[in-house]
């Protein structure tokens, strides 16, 4: 694999020369796999041979020995690379650039290796500590995958609170339970931590129905208050989400791809997540429909396929997807190739959103959401229709939705209230 990058003998003799020439090629054999550019490889192996080099020296002799000389190999390069960067943040981003491809390299040799980056979530929390949790979850509670994985988020943040003041699963107690709880309110938004409250109370009676806990601390975490229809839905004008579309640069494939995306979620309201899953068969062009299988709610929309949403599709399917076989719609521009997630699809919203200058409170995919329903608000459309069009189980999810005429809602609380009377 090295002399499809290399063209001199001479190159290749010396990288294979290096105590760690055998990772470093199954290394660049997994870049190549995953569709990463020829430059990319240029600039990582070189790096690679000298970290080799540089815990030879320290007297590394066998390859579990090279985590413990990554920090040390990452401040040496800085130290000599990012000496004349003033800024902390160019600094920083030196040391990124050196240490990913190390612990990249290092997590392909050492299965048990996390490092620093996102590697750290694969291993689930409380892995060995609270027995079969997660096994529970889906075995006993039958909960879906999505459900599963939100449990996964709100535990790790627990596994590292526990971490970080030295306490055991085996000595939680109502006083550690109150300062994780008033710590997590000081980050996330009230309907999280209640939220987190409901997974706290579900872990905690399991922990003592194996007997890992001598008593059940469920009671002790409250379930903090989030007022139903208490917020504003962050939607935005259709003005700017016109201004929005017209920052897109369709003459790139990730142009076309983000552009397709957010006509979808203009025109249909669409969640995050049934963007990402979304798949080529779920495009039926020859009768002009688009269906939208596993919602929220667990039944499926079928919508008239837009001519707008249509051209935005057919124009990233054409010129900007990759080919491959992958049935999904949405993929990845830049290596590693692999399918757009939820989270990245609300990502790419926030940027245009921010590129516009459009400020909005937590940005996503859900903010063009709120703006469709507040275009068929506008329109006057019943909200039994609206209900159905963006696939609300009952009528009381889209009553909130009665808020978004801001406008009205303003002639009423300052017009003359002696007329009421």
């Amino acid at each position: 694999m090295l002399e499809r990058y290399f063209i001199r003998p001479a190159t290749v003799d010396r990288i294979r020369a290096s105590w760690i020439g055998g990772p470093i090629e199954q290394y660049v054999t997994s870049l190549a796999d995953n569709g990463y550019a020829a430059r990319v490889v240029f600039r990582r192996v070189p790096v690679l041979v000298h970290f080799g080099d540089f815990a030879r020296e320290r007297g590394a002799t066998h390859f579990e020995e090279l985590p413990a000389h990554v920090d040390a190999f990452v401040d040496r390069w800085v130290g000599r690379q990012g000496s004349q960067r003033a800024k902390a943040t160019a600094r920083k981003k030196v040391a990124s650039t050196v240490r990913n491809p190390v612990e990249q390299m290092l997590r392909l040799v050492l299965p048990d290796f996390c490092g620093r980056g996102r590697a750290r979530w694969a291993r689930a929390a409380f892995q060995g500590r609270a027995g079969r949790f997660f096994e529970y979850l889906s075995e006993e509670r039958g909960l879906r995958p999505a459900s599963i994985e939100h449990y996964r988020h709100d535990l790790a943040a627990l596994e590292a609170y526990l971490d970080r003041i030295g306490c055991t699963v085996g000595a939680i107690s109502p006083p550690i339970l109150g300062a994780f709880v008033v710590e997590s309110a000081r980050q996330i938004c009230a309907t999280s931590v209640r939220n987190r409250c409901g997974v706290l109370r579900v872990f905690l009676r399991y922990l003592h129905r194996e007997g890992l806990v001598a008593k059940d601390l469920s009671a002790c975490v409250e379930m903090s208050r989030a007022y139903r229809l208490s917020g504003v839905p962050r939607s935005i004008s259709w003005d700017d989400i016109r201004r929005m579309l017209d920052t897109v640069d369709r003459r790139t494939a990730a142009g076309r791809r983000d552009y397709a995306i957010l006509v979808l979620l203009v025109t249909y309201g669409l969640r995050g997540r049934e963007v990402a899953a979304m798949t080529l068969d779920d495009i039926d062009w020859k009768r002009e429909r688009l269906r939208v299988p596993e919602r929220k709610a667990g039944h499926s929309t079928g919508y008239p396929l837009s001519s707008t949403v249509g051209a935005a599709l057919l124009d990233y399917l054409q010129h900007g997807r990759p080919k491959t076989t992958e049935r999904r719609v949405f993929l990845r521009v830049l290596a590693p190739q692999g399918v757009l997630t939820q989270s990245a699809v609300s990502s790419r919203v926030a940027y245009y959103l921010h590129r516009t200058g459009i400020h909005v409170p937590r940005a996503g995919s859900h903010t063009l959401r709120h703006s469709c329903v507040q275009r068929l608000v506008d329109a006057d459309f019943p909200f039994k229709v609206i209900g159905d069009y963006f696939g609300h189980r009952t009528p009381e999810s889209t009553d909130i939705y009665a808020k978004v005429a801001i406008d009205a809602l303003r002639e009423v609380a300052l017009g003359d209230g002696e007329k009421i009377l």
